[in-house]
């Protein structure tokens, strides 16, 4: 460690990636992350890191010159974990994909849409979201949710093999044959925790026909659609993945809607039938109801476009719609649930839903179902250790860009409030996706059982906590 002015000079000869600094043209645009409340954290330095060599360099140079870092994949983190007031190492650059039999191999800094495009040429996929900003890395590392889900499970549970950069700089491939304990903690407490990843191996599944729906009924009818809802999609066949969102806009004229969204592995009649199950239990018609057999990666794109109209003005970000706004401030809370809500409780989250709106400040419930394959891997066989849940909850509020602290305040109690009544029949469990920077019990809501066992890989692999942030895991108990 020394407190001599960094050499960025030496650190950019040394690298092939770019050393982007304050005054340059792009320092601007590349040092902002995607989440707009983070614009704020100004990084000494943003290195464009293209090898893993450069990564390497990059941790090395930061432990010489006593500077932080944080990992940016180039997707986005609602926690603010890839930013920081130091060294921002960004593998951005490293977006290559390449495919052997039914084995691709991605760059850590692939986004999403660009993996399904180059996958769809070869009839392979993943499972995992919808939104094409997205960053791979990211999303596996922390498990991966999505369509395909219920039926092959998360993203994490695909991944074969790892390449990481450790806090000593050395560059190591991790598989269950090869630094075993490692590749265990990287799927679904990767992010940030043990090394900076450069690329993943993925095993692929064929890209299936899919049919696509949306359903929406009338704010009045939340209620009871939630609780039909709770009953029947974690029920249903693996094939089908039907989500719940009910969304009140910061269009205070504006009625919520509910909306049912999804998709089927199969044909649009089955699709209809199934449906058609979830409409007698309500007992009422959708106003407006949409389904169509479509190629996988059509389906994709038209879950993407759907989520940004559901959220209003593209604000919210889930399994779905998981592009992150770019002109508000999100927030969010999840949990996921062992046992159905009491009518009582939903009543309650609907009423609050609705109370006391205020314009500018967008406001969601998103139901995701689980089940099907998510239950059917053992808790110790990941790091993700949730795999005995039947739905997931995320509450979430968005308020304008230009809210002043009391009304960001105002919106963040709503969200607390709305969160709190839900909890006494959730399981304490939060997806690690969903970070919440508020947890106070945060180990345990995102790994549970795990955690111990976690702390012992971060113990070998990174035994003087070189990456650190907010809720990063420690080197010791």
């Amino acid at each position: 460690m020394t407190s001599a002015a960094p050499d960025w000079g030496a650190l950019q000869r040394a690298i092939a990636g770019e050393v982007v600094l304050p005054g340059s043209p792009d320092f601007e645009s590349v040092r902002k992350p995607a989440i707009a409340h983070f614009h704020d954290v100004r990084p000494q330095v943003v290195v464009l890191c293209r090898t893993p060599a450069d990564v390497s360099e990059t941790i090395s140079f930061a432990r010489r010159s006593g500077l932080e870092t944080a990992t940016r994949s180039g997707g986005h983190c609602f926690a603010g974990h890839s930013s920081t007031s130091g060294i921002v190492i960004d593998v951005s650059p490293m977006r290559s994909l390449s495919v052997s039999g039914e084995m691709a191999t991605v760059g850590a800094g692939a986004r999403l849409g660009d993996v399904y495009d180059s996958l769809e040429e070869h009839g392979l996929t993943i499972p995992a979201g919808c939104g094409p900003s997205v960053g791979i890395a990211g999303l596996t590392l922390g498990g991966g949710l999505g369509i395909l889900g219920r039926k092959y499970g998360l993203t994490s549970d695909h991944l074969f093999a790892a390449q990481v950069v450790l806090a000593d700089g050395r560059v190591v491939e991790c598989d269950e044959h090869h630094d075993r304990e490692l590749f265990w903690a990287l799927r679904g407490a990767g992010g940030g925790n043990f090394g900076v990843v450069t690329s993943l191996t993925f095993n692929t599944i064929p890209a299936p026909d899919t049919t696509a729906f949306h359903l929406i009924w009338p704010h009045n009818k939340a209620a009871v659609l939630i609780d039909a809802w709770q009953a029947w999609a974690p029920a249903t066949p693996d094939e089908l993945a039907a989500s719940l969102l009910v969304v009140a806009s910061g269009d205070v004229d504006r009625q919520p809607v509910v909306n049912l969204f999804g998709a089927m592995l199969g044909t649009e009649s089955h699709t209809t039938e199934l449906l058609d199950e979830l409409v007698a239990r309500v007992g009422t018609d959708p106003i407006s109801a949409f389904h169509k057999q479509m190629s996988y990666r059509h389906m994709k794109r038209y879950l993407a476009e759907l989520g940004n109209a559901m959220a209003g003005d593209d604000q919210f970000g889930d399994n779905v719609q998981d592009e992150p706004s770019q002109q508000g401030h999100p927030y969010s809370k999840s949990e996921f649930f062992r046992r159905q809500l009491p009518t009582e409780a939903i009543a309650a989250l609907v009423d609050h839903l609705q109370k006391e709106r205020v314009a500018g400040q967008s406001r969601e419930l998103d139901f995701t179902p689980w089940g099907g394959a998510y239950n059917r891997v053992p808790t110790d066989a990941t790091a993700f250790v949730h795999r005995d849940e039947l739905f997931l909850l995320k509450q979430a509020v968005v308020v304008d860009a230009d809210a002043s602290t009391a009304e960001t305040e105002a919106a963040r109690r709503w969200l607390a409030r709305s969160w709190a009544s839900t909890r006494p029949w959730g399981s304490g469990g939060v997806y690690p996706n969903f970070p919440d920077p508020d947890l106070e019990d945060w180990a345990n809501a995102y790994y549970r059982a795990n955690f111990d066992r976690l702390i012992r890989v971060k113990g070998r692999y990174d035994p003087d906590d070189f990456f650190h942030f907010q809720q990063s895991l420690p080197s010791v108990r």
